[in-house]
């Protein structure tokens, strides 16, 4: 193995080791720094002291106790450089070498971190002082390791803005002297709302990662699941989070359907439903049957998860009720105007009424702006085309798709879809 090889392998494992850590560093620093963004700053710090020495000494054994360790340091230094000129930062201090030689298991500590400290980093930079949209690009950003390209793809802004919202929410954060806290009551259900839209960010960004060579990451499904249950034991009340919970638990159902042996992607109409897991779907109806419950049913993330239901139910593909599911995202669309829920409607529309219906609907957006990049517009639009017949400009389409996409595995996908079109001499 060449130089070259061992650099490439080290920085495969930083790589790695951070997308899992970050959060977890941040969300153990804010706790003993009672900051957010230093918390971030010395977290930083941590991932470039691994830059700088792995290459030399090797991955450690444990890449994310040396992480921890490091930032640990690093904020212990921080405090004792600057003195603070505060007893508070005194205090902090001592608490934070009683706690290093109280748990010597700095793995563990790692682990224990990702409990509700993480939810209540969300809280936190969920608070009304700072804009709806800054709350949840700061949240993504920083506390849940979510790139600024990733959250920008998600909500179908360029990235400056997003990083110009991240850059002002920050020094809001850093001046306001808030609590690190988990709200309750009042204050909770304040923020519930962007702290669900955060929640339901990590999922989707887990359930179809927006860039590298995996379609998948499982983990933030998990932790998306795990937080939203968290949120249905805080606000057992609030049909929304339960709606929630539902979707994300009826799609992740799915979840060993969707990939061959290779990880390349399954559409859903091509999977083998037996694959899917059965006990969640089972949990997510019972979720959504409690939102309905509390009169919930028109709810944004309710009406999502029974679009989720109407597949879980039908037992084959052919099964699927497409007209419930237009009939749903009609009332989605009505909630949110958003470009993504007509192209979703598009689709439903050419499942029950014929390709050439969906394609209608297609061309009332085929000229929004937010949708200019946006790989799956020319991806259905080629779905419609093939099925129309029309394959010289299916094959356009696809391979349109697959320059916009910038996850590997969808533009490997498109690529083979427009290739097969092309092997028919069209």
């Amino acid at each position: 193995m060449t130089a070259a090889d061992i650099d490439e392998t080290v920085r495969a494992a930083i790589h790695a080791t951070w997308r899992v850590a970050q959060p977890r560093l941040i969300a153990t620093l804010s706790r003993m720094l009672r900051d957010v963004p230093l918390a971030e700053e010395l977290t930083q710090d941590a991932l470039v002291a691994a830059l700088e020495a792995w290459p030399g000494i090797g991955v450690p054994d444990n890449p994310g106790a040396w992480l921890m360790t490091t930032a640990r340091r690093r904020a212990l230094d921080h405090l004792r450089r600057g003195r603070m000129l505060a007893d508070k930062h005194d205090m902090l201090a001592r608490d934070m070498l009683q706690e290093q030689e109280a748990v010597p298991d700095f793995e563990a500590a790692l682990d224990d971190d990702i409990g509700d400290e993480l939810l209540r980093l969300i809280f936190t930079a969920c608070h009304p002082i700072l804009s709806r949209e800054a709350r949840a690009a700061l949240a993504l950003r920083m506390i849940c390791g979510l790139t600024t390209s990733e959250i920008a793809r998600a909500y179908l802004v360029p990235d400056a803005t997003i990083s110009q919202r991240i850059v002002r929410a920050k020094r809001t954060l850093s001046g306001s002297g808030l609590a690190y806290e988990t709200p309750s009551g009042e204050a909770l259900s304040e923020r519930l709302a962007s702290v669900l839209e955060v929640v339901y960010l990590i999922f989707n960004e887990g359930y179809v990662a927006a860039r590298g060579d995996e379609w998948l990451r499982p983990q933030l499904c998990d932790e998306a699941l795990r937080m939203g249950r968290v949120l249905a034991g805080l606000a057992p009340d609030e049909p929304e989070v339960h709606g929630l919970v539902a979707l994300m638990d009826l799609n992740a159902s799915r979840a060993r359907a969707r990939t061959d042996a290779n990880g390349d992607p399954i559409l859903l109409m091509d999977q083998d439903r037996t694959l899917w897991d059965w006990l969640q779907i089972r949990d997510g109806l019972r979720s959504l049957e409690r939102a309905t419950e509390l009169g919930g049913q028109a709810g944004f993330y309710a009406l999502q998860a029974a679009i989720a239901a109407c597949h879980a139910r039908a037992e084959t593909a052919a099964a699927t009720n497409w007209r419930r599911i237009a009939q749903l995202y009609g009332e989605l669309a009505q909630l949110v105007r958003s470009p993504v829920i007509e192209l979703n409607r598009a689709v439903a529309v050419g499942m029950a009424l014929g390709p050439q219906a969906g394609l209608d609907v297609l061309d009332t957006i085929a000229g929004e702006p937010a949708l200019a990049s946006y790989h799956h517009l020319p991806a259905v639009r080629g779905d419609f085309l093939q099925k129309l017949g029309r394959l010289a400009e299916a094959r356009q389409a696809f391979e349109a798709a697959a320059h916009l996409a910038s996850n590997g595995r969808e533009r490997a996908l498109m690529q083979r879809r427009a290739a097969a079109l092309d092997a028919r001499k069209v």
